[in-house]
């Protein structure tokens, strides 16, 4: 999940007309909250339009709390924990259980020694190869690849995925009502006991995701140089999917140390919607989840980004079109100036006739597309106000960039016509209505609130404090923290070929 902020298009102003607004308000009187003893937050709605539950458990934590030296373990767990448990993804546990762990010897000796001679061939090098080799194959014979997933999706589960933010490690899935219980027999036994079987297998895929999506692509080179000068002291600068020194020394041992830590009870939330008796639910939770001890939670990241001094650049050489991020420093949930930036956001980029969107796409002719980002690229801690556009030839990337910073100007120096401040607040309104329309969307807002803003009733305030938002909020945030010395820009430059 790249995001978390709703995005804009036209057709939510006509939803925003045809729902009513009660829809959200009486959603305090009907999501159930409830904590186990272990911790574990429970959010529960009834729907009973269909016979079906969404299931969504955030676990609070992402890339922003991994250690040093290993980052993308958060996301690299994400990936094993779809590998099984004592029961499920094997044949023969106790069989497989040792040689699960001459691997975690092997690699360990295998990385020392490829450390050592700095990488140059040896021949313990080759003889350690053969021995991992060997091991793997042994250990194949009883690995039963994917059949958590196949067990769930036989009995109707859909949408059966998990994802990894800076913030964040989110399970989720829809499946029969009911079915729920089912969910909960293997969850609570995924969360209680995981076997993290072939994990430098899925270390290699992990590379491998990360060459592809991140060393090979413009846009992921761009966005990793952009971040990383952005945040120079706060842990925001990382990426999620880790640096690839680090990852390819990732060893399992050390994911369970990172799952024990994070993975308790009392760092969970999870939301249920669908055709459920909550009471039920909550006895059932509490069988199935009730026995996994709760864990001290580490302190969280006190490190706080340093004023910058200075606008910043980055400028990145790639065999591709031009690309520019901008991305301006600004504070996070639940200030008011964030709520802002999401209107902010709308007027900038909310369809045609958003005001970027006229002057560089339309009017001007600079850019192919531009777009805005609240909240970039997490939202428990301050983060960035984005803004991307691709120039269009044979206009260049500053081309594009000083007829964004002319469209900044006027949003600080000129109050926002009513006209157009009240259709963005329309928009925001119908866009968030419409991320709860769905029991999928419902229980994804619900369980991400409650873990980054503290608060599911988050997504109620939203509505109100949007609607207080007056065009002299726009302009003095847009003076406050839209300017040069608060700024990073990356920009892509195309590298120059032998016939140019």
């Amino acid at each position: 999940m790249a995001g978390w902020r709703w995005r804009f298009a036209a057709t939510w102003v006509l939803c925003a007309l045809v729902l009513p607004l009660a829809y959200a308000q009486d959603l305090e009187e009907r999501v159930i909250e409830h904590t186990l003893p272990n911790g574990m937050r429970l959010l529960l709605l009834r729907r009973t339009q269909s016979p079906t539950v969404a299931v969504n458990m955030y676990i609070k934590v992402g890339a922003v709390d991994e250690p040093v030296n290993q980052t993308g373990i958060a996301h690299m767990l994400e990936h094993m924990l779809f590998k099984g448990t004592k029961v499920l993804g094997t044949t023969n546990y106790e069989a497989e259980a040792p040689i699960i762990r001459r691997l975690d010897e092997l690699y360990a000796e295998y990385d020392r020694e490829r450390d050592a001679s700095q990488g140059e061939e040896s021949e313990r090098l080759n003889e350690l190869r053969q021995q991992i080799d060997a091991a793997q194959e042994e250990q194949k014979q009883y690995v039963l690849s994917n059949e958590l997933d196949q067990v769930l999706s036989y009995h109707g589960a859909e949408n059966l995925n998990a994802g990894t933010s800076i913030d964040y490690t989110t399970y989720y899935m829809s499946l029969p009502a009911n079915k729920l219980e089912l969910w909960m027999m293997i969850e609570s036994e995924r969360m209680r006991d995981p076997i993290l079987r072939e994990f430098y297998v899925e270390r290699d895929v992990v590379l491998e995701e990360r060459r592809m999506r991140y060393e090979v692509q413009p846009d992921g080179v761009l966005q990793e140089q952009f971040q990383a000068a952005a945040f120079v002291a706060h842990p925001y600068g990382r990426p999620v999917i880790g640096w690839p020194t680090d990852v390819n020394r990732l060893k399992r041992p050390d994911a369970e140390t990172f799952f024990r830590t994070f993975y308790a009870p009392n760092n969970v939330v999870v939301a249920i919607v669908g055709d459920i008796e909550p009471e039920q639910v909550i006895e059932r939770m509490a069988s199935y989840f009730g026995d996994i001890p709760p864990q001290p939670i580490p302190e969280r990241i006190a490190t706080v980004e340093p004023p910058q001094a200075g606008e910043r650049r980055v400028s990145v050489e790639f065999d591709a079109e031009p690309q520019v991020m901008i991305g301006y420093h600004k504070p996070t949930v639940p200030s008011f100036d964030d709520f802002v930036f999401d209107v902010i956001s709308g007027l900038l980029t909310s369809g045609r006739t958003s005001r970027l969107y006229r002057a560089l796409v339309e009017e001007q002719q600079v850019a192919v597309n531009v777009d805005t980002y609240n909240g970039w690229p997490g939202a428990r801690y301050p983060n960035l106000f984005l803004i991307e556009a691709t120039p269009r030839f044979p206009h260049t990337a500053e081309d594009a960039e000083k007829a964004i910073y002319a469209e900044l100007e006027r949003l600080a120096n000129e109050p926002v016509p009513e006209r157009e401040l009240q259709k963005i607040r329309n928009q925001l309104e119908a866009g968030f209505i419409r991320g709860l329309n769905s029991n999928e969307g419902m229980s994804s807002q619900l369980a991400y609130f409650e873990s980054i803003a503290g608060t599911w009733k988050y997504v109620l305030q939203f509505r109100e404090t949007v609607a207080r938002i007056t065009a002299e909020d726009v302009q003095r945030v847009a003076k406050q923290y839209l300017k040069a010395s608060n700024r990073t820009v990356a920009t892509l430059v195309k590298t120059a070929t032998e016939s140019e």
